[in-house]
């Protein structure tokens, strides 16, 4: 019934809301001070919240940090079952992905905001890669199922692989367009990736006479 769904949209919306202005928060005084420096207190008085309320969305400090969107990684799975039947795997996932990239505004500046925050602070980026360990798990069993549903027995390791180079991909592309490649948008960057990987990471066409050692020099 429409009165008893609005409220619980309505809730879903202000606890989107208080989160996302909690993750602001943080990268923005991180990337003004250092990680190092950013207290739960700081964060929850520039969110315009409690302390108490900081702890209903992240168990700890460096989850602010490392945690821009918790429901990324659903859409993400969502979209990969709902991909076309035909489509090969590895764009389905792509496109999944894709689609979770920012374009220019408020969640493409977020994103920048992280992207300096983790290139700064190495054990931040550490704790990303293990926060995403369990995302990656899951999608893999997602691809799995989609496998089984286009008729393949026995996908082997597929499933696992692919939700990985899904996630490196992502990673890198991430960091080659945060550390000076901006020249180009983000998903055109990721779509490169991956379509060096689709076609089967060939080495990068060689356009200088190729550097060669002497012996004993």
């Amino acid at each position: 019934m429409p009165s008893e769904t609005r409220p619980q949209g309505l809730r879903d919306r202000k606890k989107r809301a208080t989160h996302r202005a909690l993750t602001e928060a943080a990268l923005r005084l991180a990337a003004e001070h250092g990680a190092e420096h950013v207290t739960v207190e700081a964060i929850s008085e520039a969110a315009g919240v409690s302390p108490r309320t900081f702890f209903n969305y992240f168990d700890n400090r460096d989850e602010a940090f490392v945690m821009v969107d918790a429901d990324v990684a659903e859409r993400v799975r969502r979209a990969v079952r709902d991909a076309p039947p035909d489509r090969p795997p590895l764009w389905a996932v792509a496109d999944a992905y894709a689609a979770e990239l920012p374009e220019q505004g408020p969640d493409h500046e977020l994103w920048e905001l992280r992207a300096e925050v983790l290139r700064r602070s190495p054990d931040l980026l550490a704790r990303t890669l293990g926060v995403h360990q369990a995302d990656e798990e899951a999608l893999a069993r997602t691809i799995a199922e989609r496998l089984a549903a286009s008729g393949c027995a026995d996908p082997g390791t597929y499933p696992r692989l692919l939700a990985a180079v899904a996630n490196t991909a992502t990673r890198v592309a991430v960091e080659h367009w945060s550390a000076g490649g901006r020249e180009q948008s983000l998903i055109r960057i990721f779509r490169d990736v991956i379509g060096q990987l689709a076609a089967g990471l060939p080495a990068p066409a060689v356009t200088t006479a190729p550097v060669t050692s002497r012996a004993g020099s």
